[in-house]
């Protein structure tokens, strides 16, 4: 049976729990008359409902119940109503069992009988107890989600850290290799007029030699060194190429058309050396705005890199899509890839494990690259090939 005496005015919520009416009638005079709105039940089921029903700050629980002991109902209620602070009613000598109900979640507990005035101000106590640990409960609250909030920005201002600290070195590296570049390009600058004027020479009278030799053998050799000449010529042209260029933009380039001219170029190469060329061109995008040369000579030495790595034949994949407004080309070889101790130092000028290399040709075209807002970097390497990815930006 539940049942609900006093006025509806009274401002602090109590629930009585006991078998006894002469307890339940006597406790719910005694605290209506000192502020407190009491709802009392005779039975733990009954009990368990008002809380539910009424959040009261406090329950007053007896202990020796007949359908459920005052312990069973004291851990139900603390693990359902953790904000419901219970005071157990026990008998005199059964002060041991009271320690036991404080450990298990009580906040205090009364024995029986007990004078009017005793009881409420010991509830008070309990409610100033109460209002007291809740308060600090929500500061222990604020202040978890304070120092989670602060771990949070200090890792979000670790990564910022980081990523600027990788901007700032990768500028740094960017700018070693380009003084590296520019001082190149002005040395051979300075000298390419002093050695092509004896090249020319060379090649000039070896040409003259060959209209009035018959000999095979002398054709064969004066044949070499013109090829010569033109290798030193060839390696001239590099070092000029990586000097502190402009951005000289002449017109829209369809990057598809610049890398069709450089594969037309490279037949000859391709069919001697029984190479498959896979060109997987899943849109056509939109020009750039570029020298077409620019762009020309970036794939020449890609395509250079990856044939002398395919000298036994092998399969040459070009993949162009566009992603974010930008155009990304993929050149991948089924060579035997870049060893571990090679990858770092590919962009590096003069950097070559080519007997007959200059190790200019991914320096000049990863900086045209950039001359014109794009990127170039090996996307992957293994024993089964290299994969170079190229990105330039879409402004139209």
């Amino acid at each position: 049976m539940m049942t609900e005496s006093g006025s509806q005015d009274t401002e602090i919520p109590v629930v009585i729990i006991d078998n006894d009416r002469n307890i339940l009638e006597l406790t719910s005079l005694i605290l209506l008359k000192s502020g407190f709105q009491p709802y009392v039940a005779d039975s733990a089921r009954e009990g368990l409902e008002l809380i539910s029903c009424h959040s009261p700050e406090l329950v007053l629980l007896a202990h020796m119940m007949p359908e459920m002991d005052g312990l069973s109902v004291l851990q139900r209620i603390k693990a359902r109503f953790p904000e419901t602070y219970v005071v157990m009613i026990i008998g005199k000598g059964s002060e041991g069992i009271a320690v036991e109900l404080l450990k298990k979640g009580a906040s205090e507990y009364i024995l029986k009988p007990f004078n009017n005035r005793n009881l409420v101000v010991r509830l008070k106590n309990v409610l100033r107890i109460r209002e007291i640990e809740l308060h600090n409960r929500e500061l222990q609250k604020k202040q978890e989600r304070l120092v989670s909030e602060i771990e949070l920005r200090n890792m979000e201002l670790e990564k910022r850290v980081r990523e600027k600290c990788d901007e700032l070195q990768n500028a740094q590296e960017e700018i070693v290799q380009s003084e590296k570049l520019a001082a190149i390009g002005y040395l051979s600058a300075g000298v390419a007029h002093e050695i092509r004027n004896p090249l020319n020479s060379i090649a000039l009278f070896v040409q003259l030699m060959r209209q009035t030799t018959t000999e095979p053998d002398h054709l064969v050799h004066q044949a070499k060194i013109i090829n010569e000449v033109a290798r030193i010529d060839s390696i001239i042209r590099k070092f000029l190429d990586s000097s502190r260029r402009t951005r000289l933009i002449s017109s829209n380039v369809q990057i598809d058309q610049a890398i069709d001219n450089v594969i037309e170029a490279f037949l000859p190469q391709i069919e001697a050396r029984k190479i498959k060329v896979n060109r997987q061109y899943h849109c056509i995008p939109p020009p750039i705005t570029a020298d077409p040369n620019d762009l020309e000579q970036i794939f020449t030495n890609l395509f250079l890199n990856a044939l002398d790595a395919m000298s036994r034949g092998g399969c040459l994949v070009i993949e162009l899509f566009a992603e974010d407004r930008r155009v990304i080309v993929r050149v991948v070889d089924s060579g035997k890839g870049i060893a571990k101790d090679v990858l770092p130092c590919i962009f590096e000028p003069f950097f070559t494990t080519k007997s007959r290399g200059t190790g200019m040709g991914l320096p000049v075209a990863q900086r045209i690259a950039r001359m014109y807002e794009g990127s170039m970097e090996v996307e992957h390497s293994s024993s089964e090939g290299t994969t170079f990815r190229l990105e330039f930006p879409l402004f139209s």
